[in-house]
């Protein structure tokens, strides 16, 4: 056994009971030898059932060619191969919207508990470490490419990452495989390429091992990462606490609790937190949260970030998304003595349970001037009650009302009045739960 095959199947031995593996197959030297390395061990060890995926972009005229290699030398390998066409949607940069569209196949085709192999190597992850030094990234970018992660309902794991580029060529050389050139990978106008033939060889001269030692760094700064998430995790279980709104399912942390610690690890709480529900601004941009932060105590900020905001109210910060950011349409619907269940569109929906009496029932949203008349306490003005409730500002114009004509009977999941408590009518409010974040 070589000491490259040692390696992969050091890396996949954590891995040998899921459900399946499933290479990510594109038709290059990377991805051919993995393929090659797999197949040859299947045919000598029980493994875990092997597929191919290759995803073809389109973004050139050459990869048209690609999915017959790759189905051909799945062929030869006896190994299932899907081939999946995906549009790249043009950005600021179409590596990065390429590898979205990737990854995006991919996450949707693993099924719970699989495993996609990549074959990224050693070089790759000394590129990636300089590439992300040069655009300022911070400890968990400079860590680079994790071993393995989470993807879709499975994971994606590298188990090439400790062997070289030049492993694998000789790899290829020696047992005779044909795989695909990517012109675009000659074209210096990439930052990558440019690092890859420019920079790399360069630095080589002088340091002959500097992939393998910003592979270590690497590792280092995965470590130093590793040890910011378990601050975080620490920081948010005291930060996490109880709304007075438990009906209220949006991401939320005490805001005194957040300021009572350092900048650094606010900003390291913060990133964990929001991490699965939004890209975050790089370091230099975080006014927005300053003054979120720092606001009047009357104040109604908002930190807008690329998926959702950040608000601000009862002593928490709320994390809006979704439906949250689009403002409800106009309410007035009719209600049964026996609605039960009502769907308010862009707005959750509500339970009335019990039995209204007769009446002309309604339900709408907050316009201005309601009253409430409570027992013990009279009529009182719907605004000041909110305030006293200290209902959060974004809510207050989603909360359901019920009405009889036009007297107000009901707050959703709040109060209501006695002429429809003493019948054992309650109007409860699921709101909507915002966006899930991001998969991938």
């Amino acid at each position: 056994m070589t000491a490259l095959e040692f390696r992969l199947r050091q890396a996949l031995q954590p891995w040998r009971t899921v459900p399946a593996w499933r290479i990510a197959f594109s038709g290059g030297l990377d991805s051919s030898v993995l393929l090659h390395l797999l197949a040859d061990w299947a045919r000598q060890e029980q493994l875990p059932p092997l597929s191919a995926v290759h995803v073809h972009h389109g973004l050139q005229a050459a990869a048209d060619a690609w999915p017959g290699h790759c189905a051909s030398v799945c062929e030869q390998l006896d190994i299932p191969l899907e081939i999946v066409r995906v549009q790249v949607v043009p950005g600021a940069s179409l590596e990065q919207a390429a590898r979205r569209s990737r990854y995006a196949a991919f996450s949707e085709r693993l099924g719970q508990g699989e495993v996609l192999l990549g074959a990224q190597h050693r070089d790759d992850q000394a590129e990636t470490l300089l590439f992300r030094l040069l655009r300022g990234a911070g400890v968990r970018g400079l860590a680079a490419m994790p071993a393995s992660r989470s993807l879709g309902q499975g994971m994606l794991v590298r188990p090439l990452l400790d062997c070289s580029r030049a492993e694998l060529q000789a790899y290829a050389q020696s047992h005779g495989l044909v795989w695909v050139e990517d012109p675009s990978n000659a074209d210096q106008r990439f930052s990558r390429n440019f690092l890859r033939r420019q920079v790399m060889p360069l630095l080589a001269e002088r340091w002959p091992q500097v992939t393998a030692n910003f592979a270590r760094s690497a590792g280092h700064l995965s470590e130093a990462g590793q040890l910011l998430d378990e601050l975080a995790l620490m920081d948010m279980a005291t930060a996490c606490g109880e709304s007075a709104f438990p009906w209220l399912p949006l991401p939320s942390l005490d805001l005194a609790a957040v300021a009572a610690l350092s900048d650094a690890r606010q900003r390291n709480l913060l990133r964990h937190w929001l991490a699965p529900l939004s890209r975050m601004p790089d370091s230099d941009h975080w006014a927005g949260w300053y003054d979120l932060r720092d606001a009047a105590t009357d104040a109604t900020p908002i930190w807008k970030l690329a998926e959702g905001e950040l608000h601000r109210a009862d002593g928490r910060l709320w994390w809006l998304s979704g439906d949250w950011l689009i403002p409800p349409q106009s309410l007035d619907l009719p209600v049964g003595p026996l609605a039960g269940l009502v769907e308010l569109p862009g707005n959750g929906r509500v339970h009335l349970s019990g039995e209204l009496p007769p009446g002309r029932w309604h339900l709408r949203y907050r316009r201005g001037g309601e009253s409430l008349q409570l027992a013990e306490r009279g009529r009182r003005d719907l605004k000041r009650l909110l305030n006293e409730m200290r209902v959060p500002a974004f809510v207050r114009p989603r909360l359901p009302l019920l009405f009889d004509g036009d007297e107000l009977m009901a707050i959703a999941n709040l109060t209501q009045a006695p002429g429809i408590e003493t019948c054992g009518v309650r109007l409860h409010w699921s709101p909507p739960i915002g966006a899930q974040g991001l998969s991938w």
